[in-house]
This record gives structure tokens, sequence and C-alpha cells, in this order.
């Protein structure tokens, strides 16, 4: 599902931020994750009643699974209550108002949510160190270390140019404060940079994204881009294509690996599926056939060839019930009642004729 419909309660016409947000929640919160509400307070003030996680990640220079933490974060705040469908994709978001929540509530990071009848059961949210601004003294002691400073010269080199103060500032926060390695920190700006993705605010989400997945090695990293990389590739083969995917075939390819957990050999067969069918690199067909596949549990080519089988008897059977049992002996003629008639009938027939003149 690409669209999320957006409601709420309490706020509407102008983009409005109420001070119980600014007083009690936005202080011990991620820069991150305030941006993602204020840019729901935004869309609901101009009235863009749909939006997407692509869409806001797009808007926000983050990938989509920040703007997935930033959204678990609020709702487990009750700020916003996110509702999801039985795939566990999110239809709704509601943003909850402000003046229902009493004055004695204790800060944000004691409240305890109730849970919601309607929503998934998620994980607890990954809170990532808080980021401060390193004063002078702490950068010019922080990059007299070697290895800060092989970082820094790596990553000019990626960039092509000088750093600035916000890219050294949040070097030192991926060293100091996330605990990357040197290696890990120059791979993540080589893979962010060959993506054209050079902004801070991106590579410090995909560095995130990587401290809540555990990945704080450079081995570890490649683990997980290669494996992205080798299912692209596959795609790529299959249809035939001499250009690199766009960003919503992207998407799709990611949905593929990350949400289904397909094999490079399962994606290329509904490639190859989709574009007989289609004579088209058709991205959309192929989501069908996976989202198919997926439904029905299929993990490898076995399961497909099963379900293939399970098609075909049962279009055979659908078949031999609907095909009707006529006797060798029928023809077109004889499908309807024959008449009897008797040599009063003839007498009857013959005058009729003989009194029209025939």
């Amino acid at each position: 599902m690409d669209t999320i419909t957006l409601h709420s309660e309490g706020i509407s016409g102008v983009t409005i931020v109420p001070n119980t947000f600014i007083d009690r929640f936005m202080p011990t919160a991620n820069g991150a994750y305030v941006k993602v509400y204020l840019y729901l307070l935004r869309c609901l003030g101009s009235n863009c009643r749909e939006i997407s996680v692509s869409s806001i990640a797009d808007f926000l220079d983050n990938t989509e699974k920040d703007i997935i933490r930033a959204l678990n974060y609020w709702d487990k705040l009750n700020l916003i209550k996110v509702v999801y469908n039985k795939q566990k994709e999110i239809t709704a978001i509601y943003l909850c108002d402000f003046s229902q929540m009493h004055s004695s509530i204790p800060a944000a990071v004691t409240i305890e949510p109730e849970p919601l009848a309607v929503k998934i059961p998620v994980e607890t949210p990954y809170i990532p160190p808080k980021k401060h601004e390193f004063s002078e003294e702490e950068v010019l002691q922080l990059t007299e270390n070697d290895e800060v400073q092989s970082v820094m010269h790596c990553v000019e080199y990626y960039l092509k140019r000088p750093l600035k103060s916000t890219e050294i500032q949040l070097i030192l926060y991926l060293y100091h404060d996330l605990k990357f390695s040197a290696e890990l920190i120059m791979y993540l700006y080589d893979y962010c940079i060959n993506k054209g993705k050079k902004s801070t605010a991106y590579i410090e989400a995909v560095a995130l994204g990587w401290a809540e997945e555990g990945i704080d090695t450079q081995d570890k990293a490649m683990e997980a881009t290669i494996a992205y990389n080798d299912h692209l590739n596959a795609v790529i083969k299959a249809f035939g294509l001499n250009r690199a995917p766009g960003q919503i075939e992207r998407q799709y390819i990611k949905k593929w690996v990350d949400d289904y957990g397909f094999s490079v050999e399962l994606i290329r067969e509904a490639c190859n599926r989709a574009l007989l069918h289609t004579q088209k690199p058709d991205f959309k067909y192929t989501d069908k056939i996976l989202e198919t596949w997926h439904k029905k549990g299929a993990k490898d080519m076995q399961d497909i060839a099963r379900l293939d089988d399970n098609f075909i008897k049962s279009n055979k059977a659908i078949g031999r019930k609907l095909t009707p049992t006529i006797s060798s002996s029928s023809n077109k003629f004889n499908q309807f009642p024959q008449r009897t008639y008797s040599p009063k009938d003839y007498a009857e027939l013959e005058k009729k004729l003989l009194s029209k003149g025939l």
C-alpha cells in the first residue's frame, strides 16, 4: 500500500506546534524524530491528507527506516497513533489532541502508552546516543587522533572538497558516540556517495539504521549492502535494463528483499514471468507475483512449483464442472422438446393454408 491517510483530533487549518510538544517532548527527542512530527503537522495544515513513508523520507532526505523509527517513537509516547493492516503496512496516522493530556503527566520519557487494539505490536524503538555540538577544544582533541584524521582525509577525497563544519561534527559523532570504527565510517561514506547521497542528514540516517541493526563492523555493513546489490543486479539482468532502476523501482526491490526476504532466484523468476506476460519490465506486475507468493508462504523454487501444480489442478477441476455432459447422439436440433403431430393437426394446417390461397 503506497498511500497513508492522515487524520487529526483538534489540529487543523494552519501549522500549529503545541506548546506541550515544545516544552515536554521536543527537548528529549532525536532531532530527526522532531522533524517528522513537524512535517506531519505541516501536511495537516495544508490539507495534504495522503502521504507515504517514502514521500516523507524524500522530503526530509532520510531513509524510510528512519521515518518508521520516528513514527514508532511518537506512537509509543501517545503523541500519534499509527494504524497497521494485516500485512503490517501503515494505513493511517492520527495526531492526538494535546488538550486531552493532563498537566500532571510526568516527563515524556516516563510515559507508558496503552496498547492500541488495531496496532500490530512493534519492538521498542532504538534510542541513539544524544547528538551534541562538539566544542572547539573537543574538535581539536579528537582530530589529533590518527584514525579520525584518516577518516577525514578519506571523506574529503570522496566529496572532492574540504569538509564543512557540520560534516566534521557528524564524523566525530559517529566515531565518539556511536562507536563506529574508522573503516566502518569510510565505508559508510563510500556507500552513500556512490548512491548519489551526500547530505549529512541522509548519511546520519543510514548510520543510525546500521546502529539499530547491530552493524558495527565494515564486514557486516558490506554483507548487508551486497545482499541488496545482488538482488538489484539480478533484476537489471532479468529485465534487460540498460539503466539503473529509478527510486520507485528501487523501493520495490527493497520491499522484496527486506520485507519478503526473497532470494535472488525467486525474484529473478518473478521478473521473468512478468516479462513474458506483459512484454515489458513491469515492476508493479512483478510485485503482485511476489506478494502472492509471500502470502502463500513460498520460500524457494520447490514451493513455487507446488503452487503452480495446485493452480493447474484447480483450473482443471473448474473446467470439468463447467463442461456440460452431452450424449454422442445429441445435436443442436434435438436439444429442443419434440412435438408429435396427429392426422387432425395436419388437416387443420391444410385448411389454414388453403384459406390463405397458398
